[in-house]
């Protein structure tokens, strides 16, 4: 998952393999007294708990019960773990629901999916953007949209765009519900005479809430404005 087709394995020009396609460990050294799973569990853990900032390797090595150097035999870098943690979580999308009903129905379904995973890893946020987190469930991610999107006939660029638009407006509501602890916006004690359509605004009658919450409107809306208005 990320708000852009993958393009790249890479981040920042780097001329090293993606972790992905890298041993588990280096050859060299004592006999490993983890694994490369059980280094990115407790740094999700951690992450979860107290944040992304929290994330270190010695923060990691010390959940572990281990030096931080030893974690040097299973990743190069903090930013290789962020790449392992971001595809772990995305793999928590699984398993995907059946596009054996409306497309729509089933891409909506995906995009509340991405919301409550947000929701559940909030540090998600400030890395599934990274090119260089684009792994193997991400990869599956996408295949996964472009099967449910197989039966429109517009041009596979839009079915990209489409994706990278629904996960980019979902990551908005996410901040949105993230901030929400903040407090609603109040104009509790602001002169609004200067803004008279507001005044207006704020006149109009109560109306009946919609059927369906703002965010599969916004979802419905989108995609098929994007999918349905280009294939016609």
């Amino acid at each position: 998952m990320s708000d852009a087709p993958p393009v790249s394995a890479g981040d920042g020009g780097a001329d090293r393999p993606p972790i992905w396609s890298r041993p588990e460990r280096g050859s060299r050294g004592p006999a490993p007294a983890h694994s490369r799973d059980a280094i990115v569990v407790a740094a999700v853990a951690l992450a979860d708990a107290e944040g992304l900032a929290a994330v270190s390797m010695r923060a990691v090595a010390s959940a572990l019960g281990t030096g931080a150097g030893s974690l040097y035999r299973y990743l190069s870098s903090r930013d290789d773990l962020l790449d392992l943690m971001t595809d772990r979580v995305i793999g928590e999308l699984r398993p995907y629901p059946q596009a054996e009903g409306d497309w729509l129905d089933t891409m909506v379904l995906l995009g509340r999916r991405q919301l409550a995973l947000f929701g559940a890893h909030p540090w998600l946020l400030d890395v599934f953007h990274r090119a260089s987190g684009v792994g193997p469930e991400s990869l599956a991610w996408f295949d996964n949209c472009i099967r449910v999107l197989e039966p429109l006939p517009c041009a596979v660029t839009a079915k990209f765009e489409a994706i990278a638009m629904m996960t980019g407006v979902v990551s908005l509501f996410a901040r949105r519900e993230a901030a929400a602890g903040a407090g609603a916006l109040s104009f509790a004690g602001v002169d609004l005479a200067a803004y008279p359509h507001l005044v207006a605004a704020f006149g109009q009658p109560p109306v009946p809430a919609p059927r369906a919450d703002l965010v599969e409107r916004t979802l419905r809306s989108l995609l098929t404005g994007l999918l349905l208005g280009e294939a016609g």
